[in-house]
């Protein structure tokens, strides 16, 4: 893990996601580049304040990039000419409607990015992993390369990995064979019966009390297939009080 990408929109977020990304690029050695998606004119500003508000350690190295024109396409573009490893950004980055976990533009970084996401609630400090739970209905995969992001956070913190198999009632038959590197590294593996992976989470999230979620996003099939209709998810669909960790399922 080279680089992180920190979009900000405003003060109170931007030194929230940017202290914890300084805190984990202090123990990855990563670069952390820092860009404000505010589109009201006051971007400069902003990131000036935050950049300011954010106390830095010589060992790491912070870049602010200005973003013009639309929002989206700039973060895709930064994405690829720094050849960034991994996005940490805010639930909800201008939104304030206490319904929603994630707002329409975090919503819509989600759904377009190829690139690992770290998603940190709101004035979360932080802390060492010692314990991830990956939630799935499906986890039967061709190939290992879909978790090479997960893997890094497991040994950068010496973490437990902690499965839960949700058997939905629209899993695919094949959906019981977990993959076996998956498998091999985990601590435990629990199934459910649920509706939701969601709710399979909400179930057992006291037993396993995990610091981080990870999800895979799936090309077909997956968790939010039906709640990405538009680009906003309420809380009552989806939401978490830890770190969430978003990847990609790859070719």
């Amino acid at each position: 893990m080279k680089n992180i990408l920190v979009p900000i929109a405003t003060r109170e977020k931007g030194i929230n996601n940017l202290t914890y990304a300084v805190n984990f690029a202090s123990i990855t050695q990563a670069r952390v580049y820092v860009t404000c998606i505010n589109s009201d004119g006051t971007a400069e500003e902003v990131l000036r304040d935050v950049l300011d508000s954010v106390p830095v350690m010589n060992s790491v190295q912070v870049v602010s990039k200005v973003l013009s024109g639309d929002i989206f396409e700039g973060i895709d573009q930064l994405t690829k000419s720094l050849h960034i490893d991994l996005i940490i950004l805010s639930p909800k980055s201008v939104d304030i409607s206490e319904k929603l976990y994630l707002g329409k533009v975090t919503g819509k970084i989600v759904k377009q990015s190829d690139i690992p996401l770290l998603i940190v609630p709101a004035n979360f400090l932080f802390r060492k992993l010692d314990k991830v739970l990956m939630a799935f209905k499906n986890a039967n995969y061709k190939t290992n390369d879909n978790f090479l992001m997960l893997e890094d956070f497991l040994n950068i913190f010496h973490s437990e990995l902690h499965l839960l198999h949700v058997n939905t009632p629209d899993a695919p038959a094949e959906a019981n064979q977990i993959s076996k590197g998956l498998l091999d590294r985990s601590a435990s593996l629990t199934k459910s019966d649920n509706a939701t992976v969601f709710q399979g989470i909400l179930e057992h999230y006291k037993e396993i009390n995990p610091d981080m979620i990870c999800l895979l996003r799936r090309k077909k099939q997956n968790m939010f297939e039906k709640i990405w209709q538009s680009n906003e998810i309420l809380k009552e669909e989806f939401h978490s009080t830890k770190p969430l960790l978003i990847l990609k399922e790859r070719e």
